[in-house]
């Protein structure tokens, strides 16, 4: 059953495309064109019923951007039902607020980094 980019959010991806946040537009910066370490990521995908801000899926990895809407109890059940789906689908979810964004972009590229899957070792030369 595809849970990818369903076509009932098609309109909203959209909109919120077209509407990043200053902490969205600047995480994008990092990300956009395969930037970081040649991966690739795309902005505002869905799974399931939830839009991801941005999702590397390469590496089954999302990459959420918070701002204060985040801080009350509700949202906190949200985004923990949020979290615990994308786990269930072997999705791994990184969140940054939006005060870390604008921080240090070399500390959110290595952050991001640790959660990329690493090639399996090279078998030995005979």
């Amino acid at each position: 059953m595809a849970i990818h980019n369903l076509k009932q959010l098609k309109e909203k991806r959209k909109e919120l495309r077209n509407n990043l946040t200053p902490a969205e537009a600047t995480m994008w910066m990092y990300l956009q064109n395969s930037k970081l370490d040649g991966k690739k990521f795309r902005r505002q995908h869905s799974v399931g019923n939830y839009i991801l801000d941005f999702y590397c899926p390469s590496e089954k990895l999302a990459i959420e951007v918070d701002g204060s809407s985040h801080d009350d109890y509700s949202a906190e059940i949200y985004d923990k039902e949020r979290t615990d789906f994308l786990n269930s689908k072997g999705i791994s979810v990184i969140r940054f607020e939006n005060a870390e964004v604008f921080e240090s972009e070399e500390l959110i590229c290595e952050t991001i980094r640790t959660y990329f899957k690493k090639p399996p070792p090279a078998p030995p030369c005979k």
